[in-house]
């Protein structure tokens, strides 16, 4: 049994607290405007800030199927939406021509029925069950081209999709669709108006250090104020990717897998690989410019 959606903007927060999810109360709100209204949310911010995680969060404090399209360059309206069985439909028309049973409208007609369909994640999500209708993840859409985006067009106005052979299949009951957008590339306004819109950013540092006491819970305090403090500097700086909650959360645990109580030079400088994914923001933060950064760490904490 589903459980109902949140009537309030506290009810939101407490839905993803419930799920380990701080989010802040911007975030709670269009969420909740979201599922009130019925309306796709479009997430869009940094790599690692958290946007896919929402959707996964969304489903497991709803209790309601994740059905995840993960986007590339490339891809097509048969990978995401459906496409035909066809060494199923051709093993029928032998059948059938051995058996003599070769009426032409007939075998069209079951050859191109739902037997022989393959259902792709957004028809999936369109056939859910009234009162469990799942959440639709639209993973990365900036990865897509102009064309996949006009195809999602009557899928986000009007829950539905048209398949030439079998007609138009309409959702029972919406289902609940969280795209989200790296910003590689700008998103057309025509699907930006069908949707509400929420600017992932990171986190502040009382938030984030919230963030690590649940996801990285075996890191003592000391530990997590102190790496907290470091990535909230390192993101203040002119690197090539800055780190991402993940990349927080990843360090956290790393650093507590090496009984580190506290952060020194050395673990700074082994681990920065669990931090940083470019050689040339690893090679910046080496050394001298690390301790630097630490040594204004731990002032800035023991003065406040």
């Amino acid at each position: 049994m589903t459980k109902p959606l949140p009537d309030s903007i506290d009810a939101t927060v407490s839905l993803l607290e419930g799920a380990d999810y701080v989010a802040d109360r911007s975030l709670a709100t269009v969420l909740f405007l979201a599922l009130k209204m019925g309306r796709p949310l479009f997430l869009e911010g940094e790599a690692g800030v958290g946007k896919t995680e929402i959707a996964k969060v969304l489903a497991e404090a709803l209790d309601r199927p994740l059905i995840r399209l993960q986007c590339y360059e490339g891809l097509d309206v048969a990978s995401a939406l459906y496409e035909w069985n066809y060494a199923a439909q051709m093993i029928e028309i032998r059948i059938r021509e051995a058996s003599g049973d070769t009426a032409r409208d007939a075998m069209r007609s079951e050859i191109f029925s739902e037997d022989f369909l393959i259902r792709r994640p957004i028809l999936q999500a369109l056939e859910g069950a009234p009162g469990r209708a799942p959440v639709l993840l639209i993973d990365e859409l900036d990865r897509t081209d102009e064309a996949f985006e006009a195809f999602l067009l009557e899928v986000l106005s009007d829950n539905q999709v048209t398949i030439p052979e079998l007609g138009t299949i309409k959702a029972p009951e919406p289902p609940i669709v969280i795209i989200t957008t790296n910003r590689t590339r700008e998103i057309h306004d025509a699907l930006k108006r069908r949707c509400l819109y929420h600017w992932v950013d990171y986190p502040q540092a009382d938030r984030e250090l919230a963030i690590v006491r649940r996801k990285a819970p075996r890191a003592n305090e000391e530990l997590s104020r102190e790496l907290v403090a470091f990535v909230q500097r390192l993101r203040a700086m002119d690197l090539f990717k800055s780190p991402g909650v993940a990349e927080t959360i990843d360090w956290a645990n790393a650093l507590t897998e090496l009984d580190a109580v506290a952060l020194d030079p050395n673990h700074v400088a082994d681990t920065l690989g669990v931090l940083l994914k470019y050689q040339d923001d690893i090679q910046r933060l080496q050394g001298a410019e690390s301790r630097k950064i630490l040594d204004e760490v731990r002032r800035d904490l023991s003065s406040s």
